[in-house]
């Protein structure tokens, strides 16, 4: 198989098991595959290839080695969102045993990189077809799973956001947090978790983003990268969608995609809260628990794993961070620390 753009033979065993593994397997009309290049690669230790027959046919590669990572949780999302009309792509073979999987092509182009050079036209389309597609994935019943979806319960909103003190406060920024400050930040993540817990629940991407849908020749969009899939708080995947690692939009029009989901939403009877202003706060909340975990994610993942490239949008999600702390008093906290940790004068009225 010809390799483009990627290492030789025998320098990369796990890429020789995977064209090994290919080699049976053939294109729609019984061609072989006659070459693979890179496609993509993620923050976890998945990696993605894009296999071609002679006739121009594509399909997607996914390696997920094992123990690493577990292809069954993705197997089993697949077959739910499939089932509840969400565009995904096929699974056309598999070998869950060494993490191999053969996927439907959804094509080359992200939410991210279309939304970058949209036209208002154009970035209101895309958006309208994303809020449609989560109303649809959100109703559908995810105890309807072959393999039951853990919950996102209070261990679990601990265990991501104690990734922002560990990760990037202590190992990125180095910082030292006196006693007043560690208690502050406590009561933080306690008012987050409750808000969270009190939210109803429904099927939860907890990726819901750009960089995971995309712009295909049947219906927009693609939904990718689902495998982490719970129950979880119906605000999560807004506040995903609206508050992006990589693209940032105006408050005004923030407001006005969240309305159109939620108007979409009350429609099919998905239970979000009779008073917008409601939903918009619990959305707010909901979105700075992922933020603070995301500056921990991204710090994870440049020192414990070595890929560097995340740091540089940690800073969005600091402005993110500081945008939903100076709008309640409950978050003030996070702005005093901010504060100190860049070198800005603190400001007067602050309490812990």
């Amino acid at each position: 198989m010809h390799r483009t753009d990627l290492p030789p033979a025998d320098s990369d065993p796990r890429l020789d098991e995977v064209i090994a593994w290919l080699a049976p397997l053939t294109a729609p009309g019984g061609e072989p595959w006659s070459s693979i290049s890179s496609a993509s690669e993620d923050a976890s230790f998945r990696r993605y290839f894009r296999v071609t027959s002679d006739s121009g046919a594509t399909a997607i590669v996914m390696d997920a080695p094992p123990p690493a990572e577990d292809v069954r949780p993705f197997i089993n999302m697949t077959d739910l969102l499939a089932g509840g009309g969400v565009q995904v792509p096929l699974i056309r073979a598999q070998d869950q045993a060494r993490g191999f999987l053969l996927l439907d092509d959804l094509g080359r182009t992200t939410y991210l990189a279309a939304l970058a050079d949209a036209d208002e036209s154009t970035r209101q389309s895309l958006f309208s077809d994303a809020i449609s597609s989560l109303v649809r994935l959100q109703q559908i019943d995810p105890l309807r799973a072959a393999t039951p979806l853990a919950h996102y319960d209070a261990a679990l909103l601990r265990r991501e956001i104690t990734l922002f003190p560990d990760w990037y406060l202590d190992r990125h920024l180095s910082a030292e947090l006196s006693s007043d400050e560690k208690n502050a930040l406590e009561r933080v993540y306690a008012a987050l978790i409750v808000s969270a817990l009190a939210q109803p629940t429904v099927l939860t991407h907890r990726d819901y983003m750009p960089r995971n849908l995309m712009l295909t020749a049947e219906q927009n969009p693609g939904v990718i990268d689902y495998q982490d899939a719970v129950i979880g708080p119906i605000s999560y995947d807004v506040a995903s969608l609206m508050r992006d690692a990589f693209l940032s939009w105006e408050e005004r029009q923030i407001i006005d995609w969240v309305a159109r989901y939620w108007d979409q939403a009350k429609r099919a009877g998905l239970p979000v809260r009779a008073d917008f202003s409601e939903f918009y706060r619990e959305m707010e909340w909901m979105g700075l628990q992922r933020h603070l975990k995301v500056l921990g994610i991204f710090a994870r993942i440049n020192y414990r794993d070595g890929k560097t490239k995340y740091l540089a949008d940690t800073p969005r999600f600091v402005q993110y961070v500081r945008h939903v702390a100076k709008r309640y008093q409950a978050f003030t906290p996070l702005l005093r620390l901010f504060d100190r940790l860049e070198g800005v004068a603190l400001k007067v009225g602050y309490t812990f």
